[in-house]
């Protein structure tokens, strides 16, 4: 989900992450659930011929949906939204809204769930409404719309996506549930896979392996997995490949023991502390610390 609102934003250091970042591209063909075997080499074969290469390793990252910012030095990943350009020289990862409606976004109203009152909205976002993935025939329609975005990742020269608001079940008041949203995310996932796109399963550890293996997910993008003590839930997937962002605003203490927490496990997420609403390093407000 985007980053919540926050006036209290702390000053976070930075870090600089050093290594050498690996990655493996080479085509070949591969059934949905083959992330789990992508762990170890870096590189998911989609059904299609092309070459679906995961984040490297051994390199840190940046989480920029609030605006493009200058590449943190050993920031060998940067994810961005789907309007901006991807960073260059730096793996891309690019961020679609793919579960709620994009602000500003006109959805026809029978792809949104509907209350007593309209189309449900997200509560922590008035401007986001639930798509409604509970039948086949609203999923289809859902991930040809979403396909437009995909496509636009894949021609700016992006290298994986992440679809946000999995989880959108839980805001749906009992409309939808979590065998609906795999469902949807599948079709996503293929859309991806054929436009030679890794996908990022963002949030979401209630659903165990099955992002990986039913929908097919190639690693994981986390928030705030060490102040909500779920890294290892996600290592236990994804192996190495899993992004974590902690806020400065809810850290479990402060910047310094969420690192030093992450930094304990093995395999350990790539982890950063950034302001919680992600914006560009011009502004006073920006914080980013890598761990």
């Amino acid at each position: 989900m985007r980053p919540l609102l926050s006036a209290a934003l702390a000053t976070a250091a930075l870090v600089v992450l050093s290594g050498c970042a690996t990655a493996d591209p080479r085509p070949g063909s591969a059934s949905t659930g083959a992330a789990g075997s992508a762990a170890a080499t870096g590189v998911l074969a989609a059904d299609t011929t092309a070459a679906v290469t995961l984040p490297p390793t051994g390199t840190g990252f940046d989480y920029q949906l609030g605006g493009a910012s200058p590449v943190p030095a050993g920031a060998g990943i940067v994810v961005r939204d789907s309007t901006d350009e991807p960073a260059a020289g730096a793996y891309g990862v690019c961020y679609v809204n793919g579960f709620q409606t994009q602000p500003g976004e006109t959805w026809p109203d029978d792809l949104l769930v509907q209350g007593d009152d309209g189309p449900l909205v997200d509560p922590n976002w008035d401007d986001e409404y639930i798509l409604d993935t509970s039948t086949a025939q609203k999923r289809t329609a859902i991930a040809a719309r979403q396909a437009t975005a995909v496509a636009r990742c894949a021609d700016a020269g992006f290298q994986a996506v992440e679809f946000d608001n999995l989880d959108s079940w839980y805001r749906s008041a009992g409309a939808l549930d979590a065998d609906d949203a795999l469902a949807l995310a599948t079709l996503l996932v293929d859309h991806a896979h054929d436009r030679g796109l890794a996908v990022a399963q963002k949030n979401t550890t209630d659903i165990g392996t099955r992002g990986r293996d039913e929908a097919g997910f190639d690693f994981a993008i986390a928030e705030e997995c060490d102040r909500w003590s779920e890294c290892a839930d996600y290592t236990a997937v994804y192996g190495p490949h899993v992004l974590d962002v902690e806020y400065t605003d809810d850290l479990l203490d402060t910047a310094e023991g969420a690192c030093e927490r992450i930094l304990a496990l093995d395999p350990a997420p790539r982890a950063i502390v950034r302001d919680r609403d992600l914006v560009p390093a011009s502004e006073d407000a920006y914080a980013y610390a890598a761990c």
